[in-house]
């Protein structure tokens, strides 16, 4: 099994939970229309990774504030990339397919570190840089569905096993990338770091 860590102890969680479409200015720039209702899609435990590779010249990376699910209640908050093949995804989109192939690849989900939440959820804020520069930004006001919503969605028609993690969905600024480059998530409290989790693209 595949692991993550959280407060430096390892969890092996057995899905990663993502909420797709959930920034009007992301699905804007994507082309998409706004759901009528929240769209949920899974990761397998075989593509979480601490490792960013280079994947394809299509590969998008999505910057996202990640949460670590105990007890079935947020435990803890972490910086997560999902990786999408976007081509492959367009494709699957216009036959009316599942995402899988594009979305739940091996090493799609690039998970940093996780620690405890003890501050309000109101208050996080993300930023994605990558070689210094600012691509992604995004706050608690911006998502379309909060994570108590989140949760209480995800629980109407599927159970939390202790140490999953919801991908709350990323905001504008996805793109391809290359070899080499360095990316450096953050997250916020406000204007207080909570943590940083960095990778160079192998």
């Amino acid at each position: 099994m595949n692991t993550i860590t959280y407060n430096d102890q390892p969890l092996s969680p057995s899905k990663v939970i993502c909420i797709g479409r959930n920034y009007v200015e992301h699905i804007h720039e994507l082309n998409n229309e706004i759901p009528s209702s929240m769209v949920v899609f899974n990761k397998p435990n075989s593509s979480i990774t601490d490792t960013l590779c280079f994947i394809s010249p299509d590969t998008r990376f999505e910057g996202e504030i990640c949460f670590l699910m105990i007890g079935g209640e947020i435990a803890g908050v972490g910086f997560g990339l999902d990786l999408t093949k976007g081509e492959l995804q367009n494709y699957l989109k216009s036959k009316g397919l599942p995402w899988e192939r594009s979305k739940g690849f091996d090493g799609s989900a690039v998970l940093g570190n996780f620690v405890s939440l003890t501050t309000p959820l109101e208050s996080l804020r993300m930023t994605l840089h990558i070689n210094s520069v600012l691509v992604q930004e995004a706050t608690y006001e911006l998502m379309i569905y909060k994570p108590l919503e989140m949760i209480e969605e995800i629980k109407s028609f599927m159970r939390f096993e202790d140490g999953d993690i919801i991908m709350s969905g990323t905001p504008k600024g996805v793109n391809t990338y290359k070899k080499h480059d360095e990316f450096i998530g953050r997250i916020y409290s406000s204007n207080r770091l909570l943590l940083e989790s960095r990778w160079i693209v192998n």
